[in-house]
């Protein structure tokens, strides 16, 4: 048998106060005369021998009440068989997982609270220890500390769930930063209350946990069973127009293993329900549906995806932005001309001049600022006949940046020139194919593929398959390079899009746009087809941010590199550590625990503000990493620490003896309660042996 608290011994020596008080009989004897002993009442009497002997047991039952009293509050037990049990004077570090992933259900009761309801029942093991700490997702600066017991329970009642989600790795990091310097060199014991998600619990096999320590994982023992998510929210278009049908996709994936049917999807636009769709997801399937809506103003508008699906409730909604009928900015960059050639100028700006979405810039190259091409989506590069020096570099680097170039042709091209600058952007193999001063002979134009995207929306429906009178033209130059859009009847392309890998696009056309080289220019299909180059080059729009993202891009205009962004929602407000590179502001996005005391990212609406003002609205949603149903079982965690000794996998938090069982065979058998019993049973025997015991 051992003691908890063996200083409690010493309290034994309180035995010593009943002996002594038996041994020695500091009362006198008192003569009482009497002058008639007819008044006497007759004394029942007794032997010296049988006095003697209730004066011993009285003495003993008094000396065992000391003596169990004593033992009680030194807490005796038997040691447990297992030798890495429990330390009781050790730091005892306790993690409860509160990721939202533990509103889970089981029996029409949350993870997390059969969590809270079983660490309650284990701090009794630990009443009288000091060294205790609470840890959650929440990574506070108050959980960096040991407390009492009361402390710790107070704690307990105050936990909230918290998107933030920590692999097992960290909290052990985070838990072993106070162990070691609390009790460096002494047995500690570490408890995991989770569910241990696959997708958040990290690599388990990099875990290693020190022999000094005794860890025991308490699995929520989680079942899969449905939840739907948004994995993702796109536009059909690069952009939308106000007052017009608008098509959003909205992509749901189902991560449980119970199919769902018909689950009604629900398209809120500024508060506003706009639009409903329903989608049916099989186990581990995806579905993705089209809600069409239109908008009657222009900028951003508040976007929000609802449903209702249980037990999971975290991910049943999903913010978005659109900005509608953002402009779009083009720059038509010519050479300076003779007035003969005004009027081939005029085709770019008669376009992009009937429409109020378009911002159009005309410049010479020799008289524009590159530093305009940070505020520009489409470049119209037409009739300039050498492309070197500055304006060879900026416009590569405005390419590579991720904006759109369209080279209209000179009359002779200069293919020294123009040749290393189309195949720095990936078009090669380029050859004049004309005369100086001789206009080659126009070639009819072959119908396009109606089925290319880049003409999707140009030919109504019902022409579809109608002949077109389509335009004549007579090419400077060909290549075979590029996705082509339009070409001529002899095989050769008229018109191509080659994309480049930051996400810019270069078209290019085969002949200038004088009259003299066909009538493209003066053709109903020119319109639509410099419309679409302009609606192509805007980007398409980036609906949500997620806070998982360790970096997240978001493009400004005119960026300034002192400029100092900061987000603000609600009463939140926010500076991440930023960067602009070119025209994109790449921010860091802060973590929980970076955060001041009090503060809290939630999914919703962010303000991107500088100096007060709104520069942008941005959408961000938490990851859906806990909107994934996998767990780990009891016997797969098992089998990750089956090399590990000093680890402990309990089968499931469900047990209802799940502490009685702790304590046999990590605490052993604690005895402090039979000896108070035994102390109680002495008291009653020496009161009664007192008061009824006579003769």
């Amino acid at each position: 048998m051992n003691f908890l608290y063996p200083s409690f011994l010493f309290g034994l020596l309180a035995l010593s106060i009943p002996i002594a008080i038996h041994l020695f009989n500091f009362r006198r004897t008192r003569r009482v005369f009497f002058t008639n002993v007819a008044l006497l009442r007759t004394v029942q009497t007794e032997t010296k021998s049988f006095r003697r002997l209730k004066h011993w047991i009285i003495l003993a039952c008094r000396c065992l009440f000391v003596a169990c009293l004593v033992l009680a509050f030194a807490q005796p037990f038997i040691p447990s068989k297992n030798k890495l049990g429990l330390s009781r004077q050790g730091v005892t570090s306790l993690y409860v997982d509160n990721s939202f992933s533990m509103q889970n259900e089981r029996n029409t009761k949350r993870y997390l609270d059969i969590a809270t309801s079983k660490l309650d029942e284990l701090l009794t093991l630990f009443r009288n220890a000091t060294s205790l700490q609470l840890l959650t997702n929440d990574f506070s600066t108050a959980e960096q500390q040991a407390g009492t017991v009361e402390a710790v329970r107070d704690r307990v009642t105050s936990i909230r769930f918290a998107h933030t989600p920590r692999t097992l790795e960290t909290v052990y990091r985070r838990q072993r930063n106070l162990l070691s310097s609390l009790n460096p060199g002494g047995r500690n014991q570490l408890f995991w209350f989770s569910d241990f998600q696959k997708s958040t619990a990290g690599d388990l096999s990099r875990l290693k946990i020190d022999t000094t320590d005794r860890l025991f994982i308490v699995p929520m023992d989680a079942q899969a069973t449905k939840n739907v998510y948004v994995d993702s929210v796109w536009l059909s278009t690069p952009f939308i127009r106000e007052m017009q049908n608008n098509s959003l996709n909205v992509k749901l994936n189902n991560a449980g293993r119970e199919s769902v049917k018909n689950l009604p999807i629900r398209l809120y636009l500024d508060d506003t329900q706009t639009s409903t769709a329903s989608a049916t997801l099989a186990p581990d399937g995806s579905a993705t549906v089209s809600l069409n809506f239109n908008v009657t103003s222009k900028g951003y508008h508040r976007g929000r995806i609802v449903f209702e699906d249980y037990p999971i409730t975290f991910d049943n909604q999903y913010f978005f932005v659109i900005e509608a009928s953002p402009a779009v900015r083009v720059l038509h960059l010519y050479e300076q001309k003779e007035a003969p050639s005004e009027r081939a100028r005029d085709y770019v700006n008669a376009v992009y001049a009937n429409d109020s979405l378009f911002v159009r810039r005309s410049f010479s190259v020799q008289n524009f600022d590159v530093g305009q091409l940070k505020e520009t989506d489409l470049v119209v590069l037409e009739g300039v006949s050498d492309v070197n020096g500055a304006l060879r570099t900026e416009l590569e680097r405005f390419v590579q940046q991720g904006g759109s170039l369209a080279i209209i042709p000179p009359a002779n091209p200069s293919i020294s020139s123009y040749g290393p600058f189309l195949r720095t952007l990936g078009i090669g193999s380029v050859q004049v194919s004309t005369t100086t001063g001789v206009v080659p002979t126009s070639l009819p134009v072959a119908d396009p593929d109606r089925r290319n995207p880049f003409f999707r929306d140009v030919f109504q429906q019902s022409y579809q398959s109608e002949p077109l009178n389509m335009p004549t033209s007579a090419p400077v130059w060909r290549w075979n390079s590029g996705e082509r859009l339009l070409s001529l009847r002899d095989g050769n392309p008229l018109l191509t899009q080659s994309k480049v890998s930051a996400g810019g696009s270069v078209y290019l056309l085969a002949s200038p746009l004088a009259s003299a080289y066909g009538n493209l220019a003066e053709h109903a299909l020119f319109v639509p087809v410099m419309y679409k180059m302009a609606a192509l080059s805007v980007r398409a729009q980036r609906t949500a941010y997620s806070f998982d993202d360790n970096l997240v891009t978001i493009p400004v205009s005119n960026p300034s590199e002192r400029a100092i962004y900061k987000l603000k929602h609600d009463k939140l407000e926010i500076i991440p550590v930023q960067r602009i590179v070119g025209n994109q502001l790449l921010l860091e996005m802060p973590k929980s625990n970076e955060l001041a005391a009090g503060q809290e990212v939630e999914a919703g609406y962010y303000e991107l503000q500088l100096n007060g003002k709104i520069e942008r609205l941005l959408a961000f949603n938490h990851g859906n990493q806990e909107s994934a149903m996998n767990f780990y079982s009891a016997d797969e965690l098992r089998k990750s620490f089956s090399n590990q000794s000093n680890v402990e996998v309990f089968d499931s938090i469900q047990d209802g003896d799940f502490v009685q069982v702790l304590e046999q065979e990590n605490l052993g058998k604690s005895l402090w309660k039979y000896f108070l019993l035994a102390a109680l049973a002495f008291l009653l025997i020496e009161t009664g042996l007192v008061r009824f015991m006579k003769g």
